[in-house]
């Protein structure tokens, strides 16, 4: 059986898809995907072994010059490469217009969720099957759910599997001694206050833990060289590719990650990790896998789902807290002595008989 998946992006939600191919192949036997998927994630598909081809595309990139997109040729390539196989079915597991379109002219039926369970009911109109997966529960959960219904099989009542495998991504990097630091994330309300980072990483230096810090732009470079400055063991990596970023996670004791795509990657390698949590709600979208600890601020606005904190400091906060370093202010529930604390209980557990 060969079956057309579109998960274009973002890279939390390709990786919370892995768990559902893992289910699918165990299920039925020699079932094969060919997956639809972001350029800049098109290196993720590629590790589970149901993966028979990965099909890029460029929607970020393709709608800011459709005029371009058309003349160079880029369009007609890519419906070249989905119309080389019959497939015999297609999973759209986006829920999007923009990828619902992708299957228009194929001649495969398209299930996909139904107008209650997704996230832009008009792409629902799209699909010949629908299913129905309810909406307050993990977003692991809600795709599992819906390649067990389109594909006809019982969903296994236990943990997803990621199906990755953690030794041959790590490479040389495989059983290091070292922390991972992931401080970089999308919205401003979801940042740690980088005055904890660089306390978290003086703890560990005193207790002689290895820390290595990532980073994929200037201003995330900037604050891992300031986080780093002067702390032995502490070191700012190189840029890395996203295959080179999962060496590193692959090998890796354990990590500390704010609410970003690279934490769910420290999931699906199985690395112990504690995820930092203010503004947004773990139980929907947090790191989901074994030796994951959530760490959820009970600051009373959160989680509030905001880019924008609306909270107004008291003046009872301005004594309390520094207003110019410890924004927002539902992080300071998670202060970096208990996150510490908390690291190292996490890291005894993994390595416990």
């Amino acid at each position: 059986m060969r079956v057309l998946l579109i998960k274009t992006s973002s890279l939390g939600d390709v990786i919370h898809t892995l768990p559902a191919l893992t289910d699918a192949q165990a299920a039925i036997p020699g079932i094969r995907f060919d997956w639809v998927v972001e350029e800049g994630f098109a290196e993720i598909p590629v590790w589970h072994p149901a993966v028979a081809e990965v099909i890029p595309v460029a929607i970020r990139r393709w709608r800011k010059s459709p005029l371009q997109t058309l003349r160079s040729g880029a369009w007609k390539r890519f419906r070249q490469r989905i119309h080389a196989h019959r497939y015999d079915l297609i999973i759209d597991a986006q829920g999007l217009l923009k990828s619902a379109v992708l299957t228009l002219g194929l001649k495969s039926p398209v299930v996909g969720l139904d107008k209650a369970s997704i996230r832009e009911p008009l792409a629902s109109r799209f699909y010949d099957q629908h299913v129905s997966v309810p909406r307050d529960q993990h977003a692991v959960e809600r795709v599992r759910q819906l390649f067990a219904r389109a594909l006809g099989y019982e969903l296994p009542e236990r943990i997803g599997d990621y199906g990755l495998n953690r030794a041959w991504l790590a490479g040389d990097q495989a059983g290091g001694d070292y922390l991972i630091f992931l401080h970089g994330t999308t919205w401003v309300t979801k940042h740690w206050p980088e005055l904890y980072w660089r306390r978290l990483a003086e703890l560990a230096a005193e207790q002689g833990m290895e820390v290595r810090l990532p980073w994929g732009n200037d201003s995330e470079k900037a604050r891992a060289q300031r986080i780093a400055d002067g702390l032995p063991g502490v070191h700012v990596l190189p840029k890395l590719s996203l295959a080179g970023m999962a060496a590193i996670l692959a090998g890796a004791r354990g990590c500390v990650a704010v609410d970003t795509g690279l934490g769910h990657l420290a999931a699906a390698l199985d690395v112990p990790t504690i995820s930092l949590y203010g503004p947004t709600n773990p139980g929907w979208s947090g790191a989901y896998g074994r030796g994951q600890l959530h760490l959820a601020s009970d600051f009373p606005c959160a989680p509030c789902m905001s880019r924008k904190c609306k909270y107004e400091p008291t003046r009872e906060d301005a004594r309390q807290f520094d207003l110019r370093q410890e924004l927002p202010l539902c992080f300071s529930r998670l202060q970096p002595e208990r996150v510490m604390d908390d690291l190292q209980q996490l890291l005894q557990q993994a390595t416990a008989p």
